[in-house]
């Protein structure tokens, strides 16, 4: 096989990055950056030419490459400058700074994205849109053509079809920057439509929600997995079952990607072939396919750059010529990146490039490789793909997460199987949908069988010991990684280098998955309370048995808790306490409820605020969990487990916080250690804890330190508790200040050893022979 020819992925490197470059920089610095790259580019071969007439042809090639290289650059950096521009026009960007209320036109370019945020509180919708008009109150009215983002608080913008023109009136807003849009509109009252969008936008619409009407009455893991495997529409999916795919490196099958186009159009290719089409009769059915793929998905730019590089990638497989599908790649890129430079810094088109590429450059080779070892054809294409397209992806799924899978490869070869016709027999429901409900529901119906396939493997591909080891994020990470994967690859030709290679990772594995499994190192063994590292809030567990726990609180979101209570392997959640309902102890409610049952809750006897008491109560009526409130000398007791509510006595007015100072106080023990647990206490609560109870009923061995290690704390109820051991709560460089410094200090003067969630992650108080231990999980988030 010959070697692919490169000679074109100079250029489209050079025209990425330096796009990406001119994304950060203002419009007269990006253009400098792209005049001076073309000017070295016009002056490089003459000064080559001077210094050597007669230069090698080695050299000479050399030259040309560092030419194309530079002229992409230019045009890279010209382009962004350009785009750049429109952001920092002047009017626009005066009225931006000054915080105006406007009017606007503008053309929604993508779907709405629901961003929840406090419990009880409705939505705010994301919805990316091109500015058309701006016509401000005090000013003359501006027609323009700019990128811009709407944060609508109507439910009607999550409705909105994309290139359905509207106009609203909002307040502008700076946006974050290192992308084209030039400002951010805050909009509370719905959009006024004018018109309506495109026929193939309207079919889109209603193609997907038939599918997922036709999904509704299965279950709900693959219900929601369905459309996100058809159409990248994961509205409806677990969040859990989303980590759960991007743990095994399945998560390319829930989202509009590349990989989506080349299985549509693989098992197209694959029928046309098996009825012995010609070429020319095989590429037409696959263009209308491709064309009914991008408006069933919705004709948006993210699905139109994953059908540009799934075509690429699968051309490039069929046909056999590597050579001629790399430089059509590189074009691609280019092209792609010159018309939209904020793809430059998006990770879904990076990582539809480098699997692309994947398939291209190294999918082939071991494929043949295998073949020529015995394999058969089928099996050696199915392990070579998903190997080719992980070990491209590798770094930047690296620089993301801060971990590299080790089960990904595995995985996504034992779901090859179901790929197809999960996928097939999901849009065979998205078809009959509007004609034929019945028919689209029993699609929808056979469809869920081999999607339960998939949510199994990723089920328990997430869970294998030792499934994905730590690695440096960001990216420095990636670098690494990268350099690591290039010098392997490159050394394994070697057949010497590729028997140690193997010789040394089958070591590795083995010596290391045995230690894994007995010795996964969390929980702790004999662990008496895990304080989870949930960011600027609280979530606290205490066991209760084998795969039971006592919960208190539950963080700011359910993601963070959710994963720390499986960490834990907490199945059934026996009792879930509220200390109080600020966002922060209870905005992650829904993550204890997932996936888990939860068999009461108990709250204090407090109103306020009025919204998180009503989001607890939404989440325990769903899952019928009773709740009550409950005052000083309620207790409970499960597994060795034993509970003793404290306070507060009576309900406390006009303090610091009202709804702080009348957080549940909770003290609990377990094998032996006593454990208390303030929620957020402030002085005035602290107080009223030793007038009624005394020092001595406050004494625990090991303190949850109140609100997060605020400056609000009683010295003498910090010297009653007198712990050994203190665990803070707290977020990174959160804007409070928490913890205080001083507070700390009596602490550690007291004889207390102090960990922090932001330092440590999760932290784990352990019972000993001899006495106290304490364990930090590491990884806190940021």
């Amino acid at each position: 096989m010959k070697p692919p020819d490169l000679r074109l992925a100079g250029f489209a490197v050079a025209v990425w990055l330096s796009t990406f470059a001119a994304l950060y920089l203002s419009f007269r610095v990006g253009l400098l950056v792209g005049v001076t790259a073309l000017a070295a580019a016009a002056l490089t071969p003459a000064i080559g030419a001077r210094i050597r007439r007669r230069s090698p042809p080695a050299r000479s090639a050399v030259r040309w490459v560092l030419v194309s290289m530079l002229v992409g650059a230019g045009c890279g950096a010209l382009a962004t400058a350009a785009r750049v521009g429109v952001r920092e026009a002047g009017p626009l960007a005066a009225l931006v700074d000054a915080g105006a209320t406007v009017r606007v036109d503008v053309i929604v370019r993508d779907d709405a994205r629901a961003i929840h945020g406090s419990p009880g509180l409705p939505p705010t919708y994301l919805v990316p849109v091109e500015l058309t008009g701006v016509h401000p109150e005090d000013a003359p009215s501006m027609q323009l053509s700019a990128r811009a983002l709407v944060l609508g608080s109507d439910p009607a913008w999550r409705s909105l079809l994309p290139g359905q023109r509207a106009s609203a009136t909002g307040k502008l807003m700076k946006p974050r920057g290192g992308d084209l849009r030039a400002a951010v509109v805050s909009v509370k009252d719905p959009p006024r439509l004018e018109g309506r969008s495109s026929w193939a936008q309207r079919a889109a619409g209603t193609l997907r929600a038939g599918l997922q009407r036709a999904c509704a009455p299965l279950p709900e893991d693959v219900g929601g997995l369905l459309p996100g495997l058809v159409v990248g529409d994961t509205s409806r999916m677990d969040p859990s079952l989303v980590e759960d795919f991007r743990a095994t490196g399945m998560t390319h099958l829930n989202a509009v990607s590349g990989a989506n186009v080349a299985i549509i159009l693989g098992v197209v290719l694959f029928l046309v072939r098996w009825a012995r089409a010609g070429p020319v009769l095989a590429a037409l059915i696959c263009a209308v396919a491709l064309a009914g793929f991008v408006i069933l998905a919705r004709p948006s730019p993210s699905v139109v750059r994953a059908a540009a590089m799934g075509a690429i990638g699968l051309v490039g497989l069929a046909a056999g010529r590597p050579r001629a599908a790399v430089p059509a790649l590189a074009s691609g890129v280019a092209v792609l990146v010159l018309v939209d430079p904020e793809l430059a810094g998006d990770a879904g088109f990076t990582l539809s490039v480098l699997a692309t590429g994947g398939l291209l450059l190294l999918a082939p080779h071991w494929r043949d490789a295998l073949c020529r070892r015995g394999w058969p054809a089928p099996a050696a294409e199915a392990l070579a793909v998903p190997a080719a397209a992980q070990v491209a992806c590798g770094p930047v799924v690296a620089a993301i997460s801060s971990s590299v899978s080790l089960v990904a490869v595995p995985a996504n070869l034992l779901v090859v199987p179901a790929i197809a016709p999960a996928t097939l027999l999901g849009v065979s429901a998205a078809v009959l949908s509007p004609i034929w409900p019945a028919a689209a529901e029993f699609a929808a119906w056979t469809a869920q069988w081999p999607a339960r396939w998939l949510v199994v493997v990723a089920t328990y591909g997430a869970r294998v010991p030792a499934g994905a080891v730590p690695w440096p994020g960001g990216a420095a990470g990636a670098l690494l990684l990268a350099a690591l994967t290039v010098a392997l690859l490159v050394a394994a030709r070697r057949p010497v280098v590729r028997r140690l290679v193997a010789v040394v990772a089958a070591g590795a594995v083995l010596g290391a998955l045995p230690v894994r499994l007995l010795a996964s190192g969390w929980p702790p063994p004999r662990w008496i309370v895990v304080t989870c590292a949930v960011g600027q809030g609280d979530a606290v567990v205490l066991p209760a048995g084998k795969g039971r726990a006592v919960v208190i609180d539950a963080g700011p979101e359910p993601e963070a808790v959710d994963r720390c209570l499986r960490r834990l392997g907490v199945r059934q959640v026996v009792l879930f306490v509220v200390s109080h309902f600020h966002v922060d102890h209870i905005g992650g409610v829904a993550g204890v409820f997932r996936r888990r049952t939860v068999a009461g809750v108990i709250t204090p006897d407090w109103p306020e605020p009025p919204a998180g008491r009503a989001a607890v109560a939404a989440q325990a009526v769903a899952a019928r969990a009773p709740v009550a409130a409950v005052r000083p000398g309620w207790s409970y007791a499960a597994g060795g487990l034993a509970l003793t509510v404290l306070g507060p006595f009576e309900p406390l007015h006009g303090t610091n916080s009202d709804p702080n100072n009348n957080s549940l106080v909770v003290r609990a023990r377990v094998a032996g250690t006593t454990v208390l647990l303030p929620g957020d206490a402030e002085t005035e609560e602290q107080q009223e804890l030793l007038n009624h109870l005394g020092p001595r009923a406050v004494r625990a061995d090991v303190l949850k330190v109140a609100h997060h290690g605020s400056a609000y704390q009683l010295p003498e109820f910090i010297d009653a508790v007198d712990p050994a051991v203190a665990l803070v709560s707290v977020g990174r460089d959160n804007e409070y200040g928490h913890p205080n410094a001083s507070l700390l200090g009596r602490l550690r003067r007291g004889g207390a050893r102090v960990l922090r969630t932001d330092e440590g992650g999760d932290l784990a108080a352990v019972r000993t022979r001899t006495g106290l231990a304490v364990v930090a999980r590491g990884d806190p988030p940021a």
